[in-house]
């Protein structure tokens, strides 16, 4: 069955993308906790940090370049942004494929 992700990923449900590329899909937050939440996820349904595989770890360093990109396009890189993954239910993972939050657009609060 496929994730909620996977849905909007292959056009079966609405979602904003922003960026797409053949291992990674950028949208914006439907729900969003700041001005600018994006959320980059990678194409291959992985559940969570904890089941990427060795050969993943490419993967998330493509992300994270990803995000830069992001980052600057929608004017964060000057004064700052915030990268987030939830791994698990107690952490607020909702949705289980792997996906990093993209937050700023003004001064966040602190975690926890």
């Amino acid at each position: 069955m496929k994730t909620l992700f996977e849905k909007i990923i292959d056009g079966d449900l609405p979602g904003e993308k922003v960026y797409e590329d053949d291992k990674i899909v950028a949208i914006k937050d439907k729900f969003p906790k700041a001005p600018v939440h994006l959320l980059i996820i990678p194409r291959k349904p992985v559940p969570n940090v904890q089941a990427l595989a060795d050969q993943d770890f490419l993967l998330v360093g493509e992300i994270f370049r990803i995000a830069q990109l992001l980052a600057k396009e929608f004017g964060l890189d000057e004064d700052g942004y915030r990268i987030t993954v939830n791994n698990g239910p107690n952490s607020g993972q909702e949705v289980d494929h792997l996906h990093f939050h993209l937050m700023g657009g003004h001064r966040l609060g602190p975690m926890g």
